[in-house]
């Protein structure tokens, strides 16, 4: 199992991947339908979305796995195979990359919000470790519990990957709200809680993804590097805000160059890790490599 941290170590920056929805959409993924069963039913397909960010000189590549905890499968009848899931998810980038690129697992929030006893501590954390046991059998490096917004929710899972694996660990979050006093997430959440919740829990390395575009996110990965001097951050920033067409349909506006553009100003924050989430695909990774390896050289 290999290690992101002594990567950042070895590397100072590394580039992991982008988003994965728009391409099993593109693929033929219905509204409705579960993205984390094309795991099985539809491996080629998925197996070729990691290999193609590999190819574009992605360092990390994810896992289709967002939502694979049995809670967030148990509306389309999965629940009892959320292992069966998420292994194959994992062996799947795993396949994919071989050893050109450390797999992250990707674990989402499950939805359920503690504090309105919508579930308990207790069915949160045999969820979460169910999923994250698959997918480290699966062959993931490293497990990214990611786009949280509450402190419970995410303590809880970064405990269940700790306790029951050893994988390395991610802490993500994301912060769509801009304050007087900072970003906070829409539990309000502010960057430096977040930071000493998650290291307090045994985080590896530590996130921001999703919500905002990489002008953005530069503040935000400052704050971030502010209240964590010391361990490695990722930034996966959206391809700029979102934009609904006529039809009703969503568009991302960043190109790839835009959000290459955006890359040495992430790294003057304190990012060591740069990628994309939503309406980022290999074009933008590729830029943003090209960008990252110019710095590694120090031009």
């Amino acid at each position: 199992m290999k290690s992101i941290v002594g990567a950042v170590r070895e590397r100072k920056l590394l580039v992991s991947d982008g988003g994965w929805g728009t391409f099993l959409v593109a693929a033929g993924l219905g509204a409705g339908e579960c993205p984390e069963l094309w795991n099985v039913e539809h491996p080629d397909v998925v197996r070729n979305i990691a290999a193609s960010y590999a190819e574009a000189g992605a360092d990390i590549v994810m896992t289709n796995s967002f939502g694979g905890t049995r809670i967030t499968l148990e509306p389309y009848g999965l629940a009892s195979r959320a292992a069966e899931l998420n292994e194959a998810a994992a062996r799947l980038s795993r396949e994919a990359v071989g050893e050109r690129a450390l797999v992250l697992a990707s674990v989402g929030p499950t939805g359920k919000i503690l504090m309105m006893g919508d579930v308990s501590e207790d069915q949160l954390f045999e969820a979460f470790a169910e999923q994250a046991i698959a997918l480290e059998r699966g062959g993931a490096d490293a497990c990214s519990v990611e786009t949280m917004t509450a402190l419970d929710e995410a303590g809880i899972a970064a405990r269940a990957v700790k306790e029951n694996t050893g994988l390395e660990l991610v802490c993500s979050f994301t912060f769509s709200m801009k304050t007087d006093t900072g970003y906070r997430t829409m539990m309000g959440v502010s960057v430096a809680e977040m930071a000493q919740a998650m290291l307090a829990e045994g985080a590896d390395v530590l996130g921001v993804n999703c919500s905002l575009g990489p002008a953005e996110m530069v503040e935000v990965v400052r704050e971030l590097r502010a209240a964590a001097p010391e361990v490695p951050i990722l930034v996966h920033p959206n391809a700029g805000m979102p934009q609904r067409k006529d039809d009703g349909s969503v568009w991302y506006p960043e190109t790839p160059e835009g959000m290459a553009s955006q890359v040495s100003d992430l790294v003057k924050a304190g990012a060591s890790i740069v990628g994309g989430c939503c309406g980022t695909g290999p074009k933008h990774i590729q830029a943003i490599a090209a960008v990252v390896q110019r710095l590694r050289e120090g031009q």
